[in-house]
């Protein structure tokens, strides 16, 4: 018999997290503003999630979308978002800066690992945006980061399976590299056969119908490109099971 895959989930609320625990996800990484590709939930999500997983519970830590290069007033708010995780019993945080350059900011990865200690740490998808991915592993595991969360610098895991392969090969058991980023139930099997990894991540989402009968169809929130204002986007613990069974 071979290692057991650990799936993580990635989910956008409480409910979804809990939806994610129910059709047999091992972890979640919890997120706000999954359009902007995650960003740190609230204190009450973030909380009420703790409250409502057994299963592991990883908590992003980032403070907007764009780029992953920081001001010092947000790096002062992701180290009050680190020490919140922990205070509120989260088993890790998922965090990442680079420098201009596209190198991994070791110095300031460094203090948010250092603030997080004991929880877990995961390097997420801004080793996408790195210019040398050998390299940023390397810092990476030099700084004792338990995983990293990378699609291979492609668009999706299965076109940058091959990068992930050989950086789980020069990993060798130093961290762990999870594939990530357009993983579903149909090519999930091909990306662990392709890669060798032993985690994945992936978010399991779908849209329905909002519960709002009166609806104001002349106004929206937020900016001009936006999702459908009465949507929500759901996990169902049913396509989380698929996908599980899919990763064996």
């Amino acid at each position: 018999m071979g290692r057991p895959i650990i799936f993580e989930a990635c989910v956008d609320s409480v409910d979804a997290a809990a939806a994610a625990q129910e059709g047999g996800a091992d972890r979640v990484e919890l997120c706000a503003d999954l359009l902007e590709g995650g960003c740190t939930p609230s204190a009450g999500v973030i909380r009420l999630a703790r409250e409502r997983l057994t299963i592991g519970l990883h908590v992003i830590i980032r403070p907007r979308g764009g780029d992953f290069c920081y001001s010092e007033n947000e790096m002062r708010a992701m180290a009050m978002d680190v020490e919140f995780a922990k205070e509120a019993g989260a088993d890790g945080v998922v965090v990442g800066i680079l420098r201009e350059d596209g190198t991994v900011d070791t110095a300031r990865t460094g203090e948010l690992v250092r603030r997080a200690r004991p929880m877990a740490v995961t390097f997420h998808r801004a080793f996408d945006m790195t210019r040398d991915p050998f390299a940023a592993l390397e810092a990476l595991a030099a700084l004792g980061i338990e995983r990293v969360l990378t699609s291979g610098q492609e668009a999706t895991a299965f076109e940058g399976a091959d990068l992930i392969a050989d950086l789980i090969a020069r990993a060798a058991g130093r961290i762990i590299v999870m594939p990530g980023g357009g993983i579903t139930e149909r090519n999930a099997a091909k990306v662990l056969q392709r890669t060798g990894a032993t985690e994945v991540h992936a978010a399991v989402i779908s849209s329905t119908d909002g519960r709002m009968r009166f609806r104001n169809e002349r106004c929206h929130m937020g900016g001009e490109l936006r999702p459908p204002e009465f949507a929500l986007s759901v996990t169902d613990p049913g396509a989380i099971r698929r996908l599980g069974a899919a990763l064996g």
